[in-house]
């Protein structure tokens, strides 16, 4: 069952990139005794995360954080080195946002946001979401009708539903 507001999030092992390199981040850590504002995505680089949902919650990134947003974070099943560069490549990172990888897909099949699509070689992905986390405990819940869209769950549809 897709995740849904007032479920709590499930306790797997994330990736982010650090200045050694890789590391493991437990998911309880990213969201304990915070308010965090996370985005799924497809893939990095891929058009639509590129040009408009990463840049959204580039752009408003301040007004969130203005409104009791602990943290901003990006997950994507991607590996860390992916998501380290392209944190770096967009200003995501400079921004204050946290880039995880879910490389394995743990906490994207949890939630049930997994998807295929072999046309375009798009295998084991998530599916486009935002969600407001408040303690491990999901506040807010916006997902997409598809992967190509980005408007609920832009940075300015989370910002506009808070």
């Amino acid at each position: 069952m897709t995740i849904a507001v007032g479920d709590t999030l499930p306790a797997v092992t994330l990736f982010e990139m650090g200045e050694d390199g890789p590391g493991p981040v437990a998911s309880a850590d990213v969201f304990a005794g915070k308010k965090v504002a996370v985005f799924g995505v497809p893939g990095a680089y891929t058009p639509t995360c590129h040009m408009k949902h990463m840049p959204s919650f580039v752009e408003h990134a301040a007004a969130l954080k203005a409104k009791g947003v602990d943290d901003i974070v990006c997950l994507s099943v991607n590996d860390p080195f992916v998501m380290g560069a392209w944190g770096e490549s967009t200003g995501a990172t400079a921004a204050g946002l946290t880039m995880l990888a879910d490389a394995a897909s743990e906490f994207t099949k949890a939630i049930d946001m997994d998807f295929d699509a072999p046309p375009v070689g798009l295998m084991a992905r998530s599916k486009r979401y935002a969600m407001l986390v408040d303690d491990g405990t999901v506040t807010l819940f916006q997902e997409e009708e598809n992967p190509g869209v980005c408007e609920v769950s832009a940075g300015e549809g989370l910002l506009a539903s808070m």
